[in-house]
Order: C-alpha cells, then structure tokens, then sequence
C-alpha cells in the first residue's frame, strides 16, 4: 500500500536527504518531443511531474480540482541492485475546491519505484510507464488509454476523484518546440507540453457525497494538463514562482509564470498563448510582467500570498482573481513544501470575465527545493 499521511511525517525530509549529490545540471538540448513516448516517464532525469487542473459543476455546484504525480530520481540508489531500493521516489497530490461550501479538501501520498516496468511480483509501491502516461501509486492512477482518453482515480481521505478527460485541441508545446527555459542559466530547464481545454466527464465526491459531473461546456467541466521534466529548474536566487494556466472560455489557452527572488522581484518570466484559430506565440522573459494585488494571509502558516494578479502579456492585459482565498496546500509529508495553488478566474482589460483556470505560488513559506 502507498504510505499515508499518519505515516508519512519526515519522509519529505529523507526523500530529500537521498536526493543529494544528483549529477550537475547541464543544458537541455533541444530536441523533438516523440509521442506517444514522451507521454510517459523519463526516470533518467532529475524531477518530472504529470499535473492536471481544472473546474466543473454538478447541478449548480461548482468544484475545482487538482492532481498532481511527481517523479524524483533518488541519486544515491543508482547502483543498488536490490529489487527494494527506492531509486525513484513517487509523490501525489490531489485536492477540491467546494466554492458552494467554501473549503479546500487535500492529500498526498508517496512511495518508491524501482524504476522498473511494473511486473507481477513487483515490491514497487508505485510504478510509471515509460511508453505513455501511466502512473500508479497504491490505489491513485493516472492513465492514458488506447481511445484517447485520460482516465484518473484518485479515492482520498475526504473526496474522490473518478475523472475522464478527452482531447479537443492538439498539443501545445511549450517554450521553443518544447524546451522552456527556466533562468538565465541554459541549465535551468525543461521539457514542457501542455494540453489545454480538455473535456472533463465523471464524477467527484466530497465526504461521502456523490456529485455526477454536468456534461462539459466552455465554462465549465473543462481541464488543463501540463507535463514537464528536468535535471534543474530552479536558479540559486530562485525562491519560488508564480504561474498560471488558464482556459479562455473563447477556446484559447494562456500561461504565464515567473521566477522569484527573495525580494519579490523577478528572476525570469515566460509563457505562452495560443488562440481559438490555433495560432501560438511565446512569451519571452522581458514581455511578461506580474503585478500582485490583493493578499490574503495564512492562519497555519502566515505566509501571505497574493490572490489578486496584473499580468502583462504580449497577448494582452488580464487581471487573475481566486475564487476562494484559502486555497494553501501542506505538502511537508510528501514533497516537503507548502504552496497555493488554486481554482481562479481571468478578466481582461475591460473587467469582463473570460477565462478560468489555476493560480499556482511556491515559495512564500519557505524557499523551494526541487
């Protein structure tokens, strides 16, 4: 079974211990991304992680949700020959946001891979296909399927998760044909693709209730897929970033992030927008610019995290609200970090709401550590 959260104190800090002296970064080169081969793992790097957001509504109630498998390649395993050493480690994280109730419910989970195909008599407690995505950790799964559809099962302490997600555009690859730069280092990078504007069918349920998911439309039962991995991300003057990815109720898709100092300040910046008609641009460092607004503080943590966003873009002016303040994740028993990370909506210039998508914020408890 996959350890859970009673037992799971420290274990942050010893997946952390293990990853220490992992092989110098050095720059990505550019390549083209192959599918359906880069759909799946790539446990010869460092960090990788499968993420998908999105919003939907059930008779009038409206729910966000999140899921999230991360992938750490532990570098002082490498040459164990046992079948039980922990050469990758498998974290996830799920949560809902209940906007009718106004509450956040959340979990996690980790465990080891030995970096192996799954196999009948496995030790492994979690497993990643390298072929196609394919993520198990104990009874959560993430899967691609033959027909196309990703199909995610996630039963956690106070909520479900029995979603299906269906593509209606094609892959938007990130950065330059898939590699985006991080920080002004060429080593800080990744390979990045997302999947926006994904259909999302199933059903979710909150302590024990059950809510049939209203069949999708633009704004709502809609969901954003991003996958990304790397052997360095973050720039020693990086504390943490700021990111969004939203789906404009038009069929449009933006993303926008940056990399944060200490001092608030702007380390590096990136994104994208690809519009109804298909057409895409990046976003280079100098033409994105985040602008905080409003903050709410934290009565667990007392970090303060700006819930209200400028943002300047060379596809336009918007301004990101979230929809419920308390949307503070606690991941110090998994990947040992505490972030925001939440259901929120987009306007543009003219104060209309267009969009709706995901806030995400590392870094204001402490500094990031990837």
């Amino acid at each position: 079974m996959a350890l859970r959260w009673s037992r799971r104190q420290g274990l942050g800090l010893l997946a952390a211990a293990l990853l220490s002296g992992a092989r110098p970064a050095q720059a990505l080169p550019a390549r083209p991304l192959v599918f359906p081969r880069d759909l799946g793992a790539h446990p010869d790097f460092r960090t990788e992680w499968w993420y998908i957001t999105g919003h939907a509504s059930s008779g009038g109630r409206d729910f966000g949700f999140q899921l999230t498998f991360f992938r750490s390649r532990v570098a002082a395993t490498q040459q164990l020959a046992s079948r039980f050493a922990a050469k990758q480690i498998v974290f996830a994280h799920a949560a809902v946001t209940d906007l009718q109730a106004g509450r956040l419910l959340h979990d996690q989970r980790i465990a080891r891979w030995s970096g192996q195909p799954p196999q009948g008599n496995s030790a492994d407690l979690a497993a990643a296909s390298v072929q196609d995505t394919n993520l198990t950790l104990g009874d959560w799964s993430l899967r691609h399927g033959a027909d196309g559809l990703y199909r995610a099962q996630l039963p956690a302490g106070d909520f479900t998760l029995d979603l299906q997600f269906r593509e209606t555009q094609p892959l938007l690859l990130q950065g330059d044909a898939g590699l985006s730069r991080k920080g002004p280092d060429p080593a800080q990078a990744s390979y990045y693709y997302s999947l926006p504007q994904l259909a999302v069918r199933g059903a979710l349920s909150v302590q024990g209730q059950r809510f049939a998911l209203d069949a999708p439309s633009a704004r709502a039962g809609v969901a954003w897929f991003d996958h990304e991995w790397s052997d360095e991300l973050l720039h020693p003057e990086a504390v943490g970033w700021d990111w969004v990815g939203i789906n404009l109720f038009d069929g449009s898709a933006l993303t926008a992030f940056r990399l944060r100092r200490r001092d608030g300040s702007t380390l590096w910046a990136g994104g994208s927008f690809r519009a109804r008609d298909g057409a895409a641009q990046s976003f280079a460092p100098e033409a994105v610019r985040f602008v905080p607004g409003r903050r709410w503080r934290s009565p667990r943590t007392g970090a303060a995290y700006p819930v209200a966003w400028d943002i300047a873009t060379p596809a336009g002016r918007f301004a990101v609200q979230a929809l419920l303040d308390d949307q503070e994740l606690d991941s110090r028993g998994s990947t040992g970090s505490v972030y925001w990370e939440g259901l929120s909506e987009l306007r543009d210039a003219a104060g209309a709401v267009v969009g709706r998508g995901y806030l995400e914020m590392t870094g204001y408890v402490a500094a990031l550590r990837l």
